[in-house]
């Protein structure tokens, strides 16, 4: 924004700073001047002559009031921009650290010494903010090489199919179609959770009360084929959990959180445990495994996009790799908390609890 030139904040606070002193001195000096002409009496300096005292004292008294008030002038103007610049003096960092900052170096950090007051305040408030914007844009950066990756992949694939085909025409073409039709597929589920991450990110949803015991029911009867298919059981259990949201967001969130465990499970004769409640001012959905092992450092991972695990890359319904990402992004857009727990006895348990609301909200 264009601005037209101004004082420094500097001068006008020493400015001020002279202006408050010489207002003080003047006010005093003239308390004392008042007061003390009242008490004066005209006397006599030889008998049948008087000489009015008022006047030698004015005389006097003016030239000593103008040389003070003199001094006031420049001691205030001095003192204040002394004054006034050690007082500044953090705002020149948090300035040099802003320019930094828009210059695209997020990097630096003010860290402000001394003891809190309102610009150490402010200081530590604008490093913990370019902290974020620092991991947030490196977040960022790294998902978008991961997602280009994962999008180049299916396209170098197609491109290798055309080729092969182009260069043999007794290739079988109906193989050819089932193989650029699961490329193709896989293509499509990548670009949608990929819209779907961003719309989740921003926010840019409408909200209504929403139960996810019902989600989490109708999570689990969409993918009982699956499961069954898996061989693997499972268990639901809860009471009514009413939230705020976006149901289609949180219907989203429920099914990649029961998928998973489905997919990530033992070979046979795995089991799956959905369970939903009312936790003080939170709703709580949890959803439990069977599975391998799990340390708290690969655990601490799988919400990071396109982290699969060992053997998510080999099994079919592997997904895109934005399963847990997308859950953890839906979660945070309602203003709730993602917890991932390794159970000992192998598999996982994931934990997501949100903002609880009244049963009773009209629809």
């Amino acid at each position: 924004m264009d601005r037209a030139p101004g004082l420094s904040v500097r001068l006008k606070l020493t400015l001020s700073y002279a202006g408050f002193l010489m207002i003080a001195g003047a006010l005093l000096l003239a308390t004392v001047w008042v007061f003390l002409l009242r008490d004066v009496a005209v006397v006599s300096s030889r008998p049948g002559e008087f000489v009015p005292i008022r006047s030698i004292i004015l005389q006097s008294y003016a030239p000593a009031t103008a040389a003070v008030l003199a001094f006031l002038l420049v001691f205030g103007l001095v003192g204040g921009w002394i004054l006034a610049g050690r007082m500044l003096a953090p705002l020149t960092h948090i300035t040099h650290a802003t320019r930094l900052a828009t210059n695209g170096s997020l990097s630096h950090r003010i860290r402000l010494p001394g003891r809190e007051d309102e610009f150490r305040e402010l200081a530590d408030a604008f490093d913990g903010m370019l902290a974020r914007l620092e991991a947030h844009v490196a977040e960022q950066r790294r998902f978008a090489a991961n997602a280009s990756h994962e999008l180049r992949t299916p396209l170098a694939i197609s491109k290798t199919l055309l080729d092969v085909a182009r260069t043999d025409p007794n290739h079988d073409t109906g193989e050819l179609i089932d193989h650029l039709h699961a490329v193709n597929t896989r293509a499509i589920d990548l670009t949608e959770a990929l819209l779907l991450l961003s719309r989740a990110d921003q926010r840019s949803f409408t909200r209504e009360p929403v139960d996810l015991s019902l989600l989490a029911e109708e999570a689990t009867e969409t993918l009982l084929p699956l499961a069954e298919k898996r061989g693997v059981t499972i268990e639901t259990s809860g009471d009514i959990t009413p939230t705020s949201g976006s149901q289609a967001l949180l219907q989203q969130l429920t099914t990649n959180l029961v998928h998973n465990a489905i997919v990530h499970n033992l070979p046979e004769r795995g089991t799956v445990w959905v369970h939903t409640g009312v936790r003080g001012k939170t709703v709580v959905l949890t959803v439990e495994n069977t599975g391998e092992k799990l340390t708290p450092q690969l655990v601490s991972t799988l919400t990071e996009p396109f982290q699969r695990g060992t053997e998510r890359i080999h099994t079919d319904h592997a997904g895109v790799g934005l399963g847990l990402a997308i859950v953890k992004t839906i979660t945070h857009a309602h203003d709730g908390t993602l917890t991932l727990t390794p159970r000992s006895a192998g598999g996982i348990r994931i934990t997501v609890e949100l903002p609880a609301i009244s049963p009773h909200t009209d629809r």
